[in-house]
C-alpha cells in the first residue's frame, strides 16, 4: 500500500498554483474544487498577522495562502517517510485525510490572528475547522471528489473527536500536523518572515524534511544531524515573537479590540457565534452595529492611534499580576488608569481607550525523538544547549504586561504604573 500512495503523491497532483514562497504547489482536481467553495473565500479575507502591517507593510498575506504552505510542506513530509523503509502501514484513505486536514485546518480561524484565543469564551478554531469539514459544501467534495472520509479530516484537525478510523494511524497524522516540525509552523515562520521582510523566521525546509524519519511505533524522529534545525526552529520562533507577533506596535490596538469586544460580549450585545463567520473585512463594520461602543474598533484599524505607553516584566509572583487574568479586575484597573490619563492629559480619556495587554501563555515545545548514535533519545537528553532552562528563559524575556492607550498620551508613560 505504500508504494500505491507514493505514486498517488507522484503522479496525481497536476494543478498548479503559484505560491511566492514555495513556487509552485500542486493539487488534485478534487483539492482544486475544495479551495473554491466559500469557506476557503472567507480565508481570503482573514490576514494571517492580523495588526502585524501596523508595523511591517508587506505582513498582509492571508490564512489561505499558509493553508496551501501547509499542505505543500505536509505533501512533501509525508512523501519523504512514506519511501522509508521502517514507515508503517499506512492507508491511502488516511493519507488523503491527512493531506486534506492540512489544507483546511485554519477554517475556523477567527479574524486579527490570535487575538482572540485568550480569556473569551469562544470555541477553538480547530473545533471551528472540523465543523465546516463536515457540512456542505466540503464534506460531499472530500467524501466524492477527494476520496476520503470527512469525519477522519475533521478527527485528524480536532483532536477532542475521537477518532473511528485506526487509531494509531490517527495519532500519527496529528503528531505530523502539530509537533515541533510541523508543515504548520514551516510555513509561518518563513512565510511571516518572507512579508515582513526580516530574515528571523527563515528555515532550512529542505534539510529539515530531508532528516525526518518514520517510526514503526507510528512516530516520527530526527536524525542527529539535524538537531541544529530544531535549534533553529526554537530560537527562530523565539525571535518572531519578539520582534513581530508580540511588537508592541501590534500589540496594543490588537489590546483595544481584545477588550472592546469582552465588554460587548460581557454586555450580550455580543454573542461568541457571532464572530465564527467574519473575516477582517466586515469584522468592525458588522459588530460596530450591534454595540454603539464598538465603533471604537474601526479606530483600533487605523496605523497609530493606540500605542503601547508603559511596559513591565510580567511576574506571576508580584501582588496584583495574576489578578490581571481576571477581565473583571483589569477592567477596574483599566478605569483608573483612564482617570489618571484624564488628569495627566487635562481632557477626558474614557476608559475604552484604555487596555491592559496581559500576555498568554507561552509554549517552546522540545519533545522530539532525535535518533542518535543508533538509538531514540528525547531532544533536550541530545547534543544540544536548549536545555528546559534555556527554554524557559525565551518565555521570561518575551511576557511583558503593558498599558496601552491613545496616541495623544504619549510621552506621559512614565507617570503609569500597575
Amino acid at each position: 500500500m505504500n508504494r500505491e500512495i507514493a505514486s498517488y503523491l507522484d503522479n496525481s497532483f497536476t494543478h498548479p498554483i503559484r505560491d511566492p514562497l514555495w513556487k509552485h504547489i500542486y493539487l488534485t482536481s478534487g483539492m482544486e474544487k475544495l479551495i473554491q467553495t466559500p469557506p476557503f473565500a472567507r480565508l481570503t479575507r482573514l490576514r494571517q498577522l492580523g495588526l502585524a502591517f501596523h508595523v511591517y507593510p508587506g505582513a498582509v498575506h492571508t490564512r489561505f495562502n499558509h493553508s496551501l504552505g501547509v499542505f505543500h510542506l505536509a505533501k512533501r513530509i509525508i512523501g519523504v517517510l512514506i519511501n522509508h523503509e521502517d514507515c508503517p502501514p499506512l492507508s491511502m484513505e488516511g493519507v488523503k485525510a491527512f493531506l486534506v486536514a492540512c489544507l483546511c485546518h485554519d477554517l475556523g480561524h477567527f479574524p486579527y490572528a490570535h487575538v482572540f484565543e485568550d480569556n473569551l469564551p469562544l470555541i477553538d478554531h480547530e473545533s471551528l475547522s472540523a465543523h465546516k469539514v463536515l457540512e456542505k459544501p466540503l464534506a460531499p467534495i472530500i467524501q466524492n471528489e477527494i476520496g476520503t472520509d470527512p469525519y477522519w479530516v475533521a478527527s485528524i484537525i480536532d483532536t477532542n473527536i475521537e477518532s473511528v478510523h485506526a487509531p494509531q494511524e490517527t495519532d500519527f497524522y496529528r503528531t505530523l500536523l502539530s509537533g515541533v516540525l510541523d508543515p504548520d509552523k514551516l510555513d509561518y515562520l518563513n512565510r511571516d518572515a518572507y512579508f515582513c521582510g526580516i530574515p528571523y523566521g527563515i528555515q532550512d525546509t529542505d534539510f529539515i524534511i530531508s532528516q525526518m524519519i518514520p517510526l514503526s511505533t507510528y512516530r516520527v524522529a530526527l536524525r542527529a544531524k539535524g538537531i541544529m534545525s530544531v535549534e533553529n526552529v526554537l530560537f527562530s520562533k523565539y525571535l518572531m515573537y519578539r520582534s513581530v507577533y508580540w511588537h508592541k506596535g501590534v500589540r496594543a490596538p490588537s489590546s483595544i479590540i481584545k477588550k472592546s469586544l469582552e465588554w460587548a460580549i460581557h454586555r450580550g450585545t455580543v454573542h461568541p457565534s457571532d464572530l465564527y463567520d467574519l473575516d477582517d473585512t466586515n469584522f468592525a463594520s458588522t459588530l460596530a452595529h450591534k454595540d454603539p461602543t464598538l465603533a471604537i474598533l474601526i479606530q483600533a484599524e487605523t496605523k497609530g492611534k493606540f500605542l503601547s505607553l508603559h511596559e513591565e516584566d510580567w511576574d506571576p509572583e508580584r501582588l496584583g499580576s495574576a489578578r490581571l487574568l481576571d477581565p473583571a479586575h483589569r477592567w477596574e484597573w483599566e478605569r483608573e488608569l483612564a482617570q489618571r490619563l484624564s488628569k495627566l492629559l487635562s481632557s477626558p480619556v474614557s476608559e475604552a481607550e484604555v487596555a491592559i495587554d496581559v500576555p498568554r501563555s507561552l509554549s517552546f515545545e522540545v519533545e522530539l525523538p532525535i535518533m542518535q548514535h543508533g538509538s531514540i533519545v528525547p531532544f533536550i537528553e541530545s547534543n544540544t544547549v536548549f536545555a528546559p532552562d534555556v527554554v524557559k528563559s525565551f518565555t521570561r524575556v518575551l511576557k511583558k504586561i503593558r498599558i496601552c492607550g491613545p496616541d495623544r498620551a504619549i510621552g506621559h508613560g512614565d507617570q503609569l504604573y500597575l
